[in-house]
């Protein structure tokens, strides 16, 4: 299948709604019915205004996070038109990929 992985960028401290801003994403996610959802943590990473952000120990909060999903084209729209509705700023990038399964497990067979 053909879709797109879209990464956004964020930090533990964001917040948005009451949650955390990565805990938001994927309860959105959830509500979209997406699948293929990751969220990584970063050791450092550098924003777009050139702004250090850090995992060290006295700087947990601001653990730079990644949400991906793996998403169909009607799926990237429409959450990205959603998002766009939001009081929020998220940088994040789009790229085309392929996706699918690969074997078979025993329960389809």
């Amino acid at each position: 299948m053909n879709g797109f992985l879209i990464t956004f960028y964020t930090a533990q401290n964001r917040t948005y709604q009451g949650q955390s801003m990565n805990e938001w994403l994927f309860s959105v996610a959830k509500q979209m019915n997406l699948r293929g959802a990751t969220m990584l943590s970063a050791v450092e990473g550098l924003d777009h205004h050139g702004q250090l952000h850090s995992g060290h120990f006295f700087e947990l909060a601001d653990r730079p996070v990644q949400v991906q999903f793996a998403v169909t084209e009607d799926q990237a729209k429409e959450l990205l038109d959603y998002l766009n509705s939001k009081e929020i700023s998220l940088f994040y990038v789009k790229a085309p990929i392929e996706f699918g399964f690969v074997g078979q497990s025993e329960n389809e067979i």
